[in-house]
């Protein structure tokens, strides 16, 4: 099948419209859903791939049902901006996932490329008035997707995500040790030899683009202890969630947010036994693994007798904050652990959010430098997080931040998507680029690790010396009354 006759089946689906309402409300999801429910109760072997039920019937129906086809998701979806298919739309994905639900389109991969383009930004979110949850449609259908294609021996995890996205980048202790060697090259100028003499284009093309997407590594700060003292008047007591990758590339965030937190009167616990988020794995259709990463955060959390758990990755944070659905999702016959994974995700705030409701004390140190402020979609797409991290900068003695055009529009960076699924992150990165360099700032701040990877990349090879921060190192400054490094 190809994209023409998927871009006809989402024409007649959106054709049919409000005319086949009730019919399609009473059709074929509550058959699937009570055939789904069936095969688990009567055996815990698993079916075989003839008497499997569509993929998406594990989904509410009614969430599907949700979208009224009103188009508005369309100008705020990168996918479509770029391409201008209806198909890589927020509306044509729901309309694309419904039909392989309802029986009525084979899940052909054509259409699992039309599933696999989307960002999961989450900005079809912000923009629908009907209040789609496009999150919670997207991302079980690609764990079942995942699951139907393991059932029916159709692929395996390659290399790639075996090793790297699954083996190693959810270990921050892994990445490391593997960016020791990295460091050395950087330090020596090694990596730079081999860039200029073509040897980094022998690599494979995933690792050619972990390479150029690597920041200049700095060196390690000790490591932060178990718990941080409050300076002056005891306020809260937080737990801080430091991250995998972003332990490992950004150690000095991780420190600098404990050092603001501790300004403001917090003591901060660092829950040694505490894992990656799972984003990784769940992102990328790995459920069960996703889940048992949650439980681990949920136990390590559980006894912190805390007021918070402070998160300064927008990524991790949006799925941290998701864990009760996750749960519901994936596990919702334990009832157990389900109220453990929605009572950790109902203390998840982000750091900025945080103090925005402590009330923040002000800075004094000046910080004169002219910024503009990148909003990384899974804080203000998927946690509504917007004002907070401009209304904290404001605060800084000195600091002018200049707006920025199409600062809610992806990155391109996406999690792993900069990693598998290199064209379209360039064009994305490439947009945001142009948009940055007008704005003539010599700094740009941005609360995901992520986005401060993929737009370091780009600024990098467009011989840009433009710094990319996190706002807690500019608070951070402010407080301390240092300088910045540019």
């Amino acid at each position: 099948m190809g994209a023409g006759h998927v871009g006809e089946t989402c024409g007649r689906a959106v054709r049919r419209g409000q005319e086949t309402w009730s019919e399609q409300r009473v059709t074929p999801s509550k058959a699937i859903r009570n055939q789904f429910r069936m095969t688990d109760s009567i055996t815990s072997a698993a079916p075989s791939p003839a008497t499997l039920p569509p993929v998406g019937s594990g989904i509410d129906y009614e969430k599907f049902l949700d979208c009224v086809h009103c188009g508005l998701c369309t100008a705020a979806c990168p996918t479509y901006l770029e391409t201008g298919d209806e198909n890589n739309s927020p509306r044509g994905r729901i309309y694309l996932m419904r039909a392989v639900t309802d029986g009525r389109l084979q899940l052909t991969d054509t259409v699992k490329r039309h599933l696999d383009l989307c960002l999961d930004c989450r900005s079809c979110e912000s923009a629908c008035p009907s209040g789609v949850q496009y999150g919670r449609l997207i991302e079980p259908f690609r764990i079942e997707t995942r699951q139907r294609e393991a059932a029916e021996k159709k692929a395996s995890p390659g290399w790639f995500q075996s090793w790297i996205l699954y083996g190693m980048f959810p270990y921050p202790n892994r990445l490391k040790w593997a960016l020791v060697p990295a460091r050395l090259a950087q330090i020596t100028g090694i990596d730079r030899l081999a860039e200029r003499i073509g040897l980094t284009r022998l690599l494979p093309e995933k690792l050619q683009r972990m390479h150029r997407l690597l920041p200049q590594l700095k060196a390690r700060e000790p490591r932060l202890p178990e718990i941080l003292p409050p300076i002056g008047p005891k306020r809260a007591r937080v737990a801080l969630f430091t991250g995998c990758v972003a332990d490992a590339m950004f150690h000095h965030v991780n420190w600098a947010t404990a050092r603001v937190l501790q300004q403001n009167g917090c003591e901060v616990v660092i829950p040694r036994d505490q894992g990656c988020c799972g984003a990784i794995h769940y992102h990328s259709g790995a459920g069960l693994p996703a889940l048992e990463l949650a439980r681990q955060n949920a136990n390590s959390f559980r006894n912190g007798d805390v007021d918070a758990v402070i998160i300064n990755v927008a990524g991790c944070g949006s799925m941290l904050k998701d864990y009760g659905h996750i749960g519901q999702e994936l596990a919702n016959q334990d009832r157990l652990l389900l109220t453990q994974l929605t009572q950790f995700a109902d203390k998840v705030k982000d750091v900025s959010e945080f103090l925005a409701e402590l009330g923040p004390i002000a800075p004094k140190g000046e910080v004169p430098i002219k910024a503009t402020y990148h909003d990384a979609c899974h804080l203000c797409h998927a946690q509504r997080i917007r004002e907070q991290p401009r209304s904290l900068l404001a605060l800084v003695p000195g600091l002018q931040i200049i707006p920025l055009p199409e600062s809610e529009i992806c990155c391109g960076a996406a999690g792993s998507y900069n990693l598998t699924e290199g064209e379209m992150a360039d064009r994305l990165a490439a947009r945001k680029l142009k948009h940055i360099l007008s704005t003539g700032a010599d700094t740009l701040i941005s609360g995901n690790a992520g986005c401060t990877l993929q737009i370091q990349a780009a600024l990098r090879q467009a011989g840009s010396p433009i710094w990319v921060a996190h706002p807690m190192e500019i608070l951070d400054l402010s407080y301390r009354g240092l300088k910045s490094p540019r």
